[in-house]
């Protein structure tokens, strides 16, 4: 098939195939393989070409960030305020989880989008309607997105997956647990973790509702 036939066939670039492209690279590869060049290989086109769409790397890096925050629900707004905490929570938990490298640079972009803005202003709105004074709205969006960002942080860094890595990672570790030197550990590792049903990510569900009843508690104070 001759050139001018695959340039026919392909489907044309546009900005939005372009920044699936960039955050599938990012995914597979984190966002140091990002460059302009290789987007442009993996999008078949000349670099040349992606400047009429995206005008330089933070173009790219602020579309990504939108289409992060397009993955993330917003709760409709007459949902009560905890339910709508937890269902944002476990959204967001999910699209970080799908784009860890996203976490870096979600809250460091100068030139927002409309995912980006609708989301924080959707949320601060269903704070205020909770009741939160506009201060204690502020509190809450910082508090509950660090303890997200955070725990995603932590949990896409474990050495394990799933249950059948988590057994075979504690057996490698289990030898060195000296009952006199890490009772601690050793009482937790026997008696939770290698328990049935044991799940590193129930710790995320019990975390949020602390913060939740602790920021509800506040509001009312």
């Amino acid at each position: 098939m001759s050139t001018k036939k695959l340039r026919a066939t392909r489907a044309p670039l546009t900005r939005e195939r372009a920044l699936a492209a960039a955050v599938a690279l990012a995914d597979t590869d984190g966002l140091e393989a990002l460059t302009m060049r290789r987007l442009a290989r993996e999008l078949e086109v000349e670099a040349m070409s992606l400047y009429h769409h995206l005008a330089n790397k933070d173009d790219i890096l602020d579309g990504m960030v939108e289409t992060v925050f397009g993955e993330i629900e917003i709760p409709p707004k007459d949902t009560d305020w905890k339910v709508a905490m937890r269902r944002r929570g476990e959204s967001v938990r999910a699209a970080l989880t799908r784009h860890p490298w996203a976490i870096s640079i979600m809250e460091s972009r100068t030139s927002p989008g409309p995912n980006t803005l609708g989301h924080l202003d959707a949320m601060l709105g269903s704070c205020r309607a909770a009741g939160f004074s506009i201060p204690m709205a502020a509190h809450a969006v910082s508090l509950i997105d660090s303890y997200i960002y955070g725990f995603v942080l932590q949990e896409v860094n474990l050495p394990f997956d799933d249950t059948s890595d988590l057994e075979e990672v504690v057996g490698e570790i289990l030898p060195g647990l000296s009952p006199d030197e890490y009772p601690h550990l050793l009482e937790l590792t026997m008696n939770h973790v290698l328990q049935p049903g044991y799940s590193y990510g129930n710790e995320f569900e019990f975390g949020l509702g602390l913060i939740l009843d602790g920021l509800a508690a506040a509001a009312r104070s």
